[in-house]
């Protein structure tokens, strides 16, 4: 960098200067031409012979092509003196911001690194406080030295391109969408793969509506095997939405690698995300229009539709557990949210948690496969199932309905539960632990009512009967019953029901989004400072704000 910044002299330097052309073309044209003749002059003259008939002589040698000529080749030169400056111009901005890129880089490493070391310091205080503070002092590294680089490196971007304005130098030395130094075919290959997923979408969707319209057929939706390919649609749902948080998040300079705790080396980057996602989206949607094709016998059966769920099912199973260098760490998340009263949950681990309590239907779904491909019914085609008259007889005993099913829905909530009162264990603040965890033992409560006290049950009294009859002879029976019981139950789960739903409600608005509290700092209607991030309340925040009440149902 100090060769780099010798070579070049900022006082005698614009960058934004373009090359001026000579003011007497005549003069410039004669002394190119008589660099150019090395020498031949008119005979009985000198080169430094200045006399006016030297110079008569010498007009008169040179033919109006030769001046054309000449000219042609000026303009060329002063062209390509431009664009090799501009070219020297580029290239040292290339420099200059491939080394703020790495410094900043190496300074968000550094400080990960410090943080790990200051946490290991700390569980070593605690186990053994003998040698207490042995670690305190300027033993590991801060990144103070990549980021004085990244601040050395502003200065010399704003002073030689921006005329002094450090703010416009690190606006143009980050990085941004269609930057120079971040262009590659990648882009191109995902919007390509996108497109085909889109028109297959529209094939799916297409195929449906017109084969259950103009055939008669049932669509997708009413196949045996559709809740499989629901299932898997809720885990790639997922994926898309993960890829399109880690993008925005990106885009907006947000550290969510530190704030994680993710291992840099493990993290894909949005555009490796969506890769994914679109390659798994390609997958399911071919799948689907194959088992849809096959089953309605659109297509020859070389490949029985039975198989084509089967196969999804598989192909989901490699993309949850490979490549397991990248998978392994959300794996092990995992096993940590279920061993919540165990483990001290991290900001991760919580996120994950509430993350499962926005699943369930999935989860549902993902339970329905285990039980359609343990009970064999994947083997039998549609026609084998309605000749059988037992399409999935499982799904009305009594262990799936009354035990699998309100473990899957409760199962999220209890994790939630057995965190906050581990939050509480650690830190020994009632508030808001206890009052989170009495968020959550709510909503269980009324999953349990909602599952063993079904709403059909409500108009289950107490029944009677009274024969009648008439002179006539005619006979009839009077029914009677006492719906007192079912009143009150109904009004109690009601209650429980909209006093679940608006504590929860409350709670997100005031606790998890901070408007109200004093010490978020929320000035309304326009900025609002949460845990010390400023934030503007755009029409689209109000919006957002208001479709949380959907968490009432």
């Amino acid at each position: 960098m100090e060769a780099l910044k010798e070579s070049v002299d900022t006082s005698r330097v614009n960058f934004k200067q373009k090359p001026r052309r000579s003011s007497n073309l005549v003069e410039t044209i004669t002394q190119r031409f008589e660099t150019m003749m090395h020498g031949k002059h008119l005979p009985g003259h000198t080169r430094s012979d200045s006399s006016p008939s030297y110079e008569i002589r010498l007009a008169k040698s040179v033919s109006d092509d030769d001046v054309h000529d000449l000219e042609s080749q000026l303009k060329r030169q002063s062209s390509s003196d431009k664009m090799d400056l501009e070219r020297e111009s580029d290239s040292i901005k290339r420099a200059l911001t491939d080394i703020y890129r790495t410094a900043k880089m190496l300074h968000n490493f550094s400080i990960m690194n410090y943080t790990g070391f200051v946490k290991i310091a700390k569980k070593f205080d605690k186990t053994f406080p003998d040698h207490k503070g042995i670690f305190k002092g300027n033993i590991c590294d801060d990144g103070h030295q990549a980021e004085k680089l990244a601040d050395r490196m502003e200065r010399i971007y704003s002073k030689w391109f921006c005329d002094g304005d450090i703010r416009e130098a690190q606006a143009q030395l980050l990085s941004k969408r269609g930057d120079g130094l971040m262009m590659d075919w990648t882009q191109l290959r995902l919007g390509y793969r996108l497109g085909m997923c889109s028109i297959l979408a529209l094939w799916v969707a297409w195929d449906c509506v017109w084969g259950q319209f103009s055939k008669g057929q049932v669509s997708i939706g009413g196949r045996s095997a559709f809740p499989v390919f629901r299932g898997c649609f809720g885990l790639l749902a997922w994926h898309w939405f993960w890829g399109m948080s880690v993008y925005v998040w990106s885009r907006y300079r947000i550290n969510y690698i530190y704030l994680f705790e993710f291992d840099p080396r493990n993290v894909d980057t949005p555009i490796d995300i969506f890769n994914d996602a679109v390659d798994e989206t390609f997958v399911f949607l071919v799948s689907m229009l194959m088992y849809y094709k096959a089953d309605a016998h659109d297509m020859p059966l070389w490949i029985p539709p039975r198989a084509y769920p089967l196969f999804l099912i598989c192909y989901t199973i490699k993309c949850l557990i490979f490549p397991w260098r990248m998978r392994r760490p959300m794996w092990m998340a995992i096993k940590q949210v279920f061993l919540a009263p165990f483990v001290s949950p991290t900001f991760f681990l919580v996120y994950v948690g509430d993350v499962f309590t926005s699943m369930v239907k999935v989860f549902q779904d993902l339970l329905w496969t285990v039980c359609f491909v343990a009970s064999g019914d994947w083997i039998l085609s549609e026609e084998e199932h309605e000749e059988n008259n037992n399409v999935h007889t499982w799904t009305q005993t009594f262990w799936y309905k009354n035990v699998a099913i309100p473990l899957v829905c409760l199962f999220p909530l209890w994790l939630r539960f057995n965190q906050c009162l581990r939050r509480y264990l650690d830190t020994g603040k009632r508030f808001p632990n206890l009052a989170n965890a009495f968020k959550y033992a709510l909503s269980q409560s009324v999953t349990l009512f909602g599952t063993f006290h079904p709403l059909y049950l409500m108009n289950r009294g107490e029944e009677h009967t009274i024969s009648l009859v008439d002179d006539d002879g005619q006979s009839g029976n009077l029914v009677f019953g006492n719906t007192k019981r079912s009143n009150t139950f109904q009004f109690f789960w009601m209650g429980l029901f909209v006093s679940s739903s608006l504590y929860s409600y409350c709670w997100d608005v005031y606790m998890d989004w901070g408007l109200g509290r004093r010490e978020a700092s929320c000035h309304y209607p326009r900025v609002c400072s949460i845990d010390g991030i400023s934030i503007s309340i755009s029409p689209s925040f109000h919006f957002v704000l208001s479709m949380d009440i959907s968490d009432l149902v």
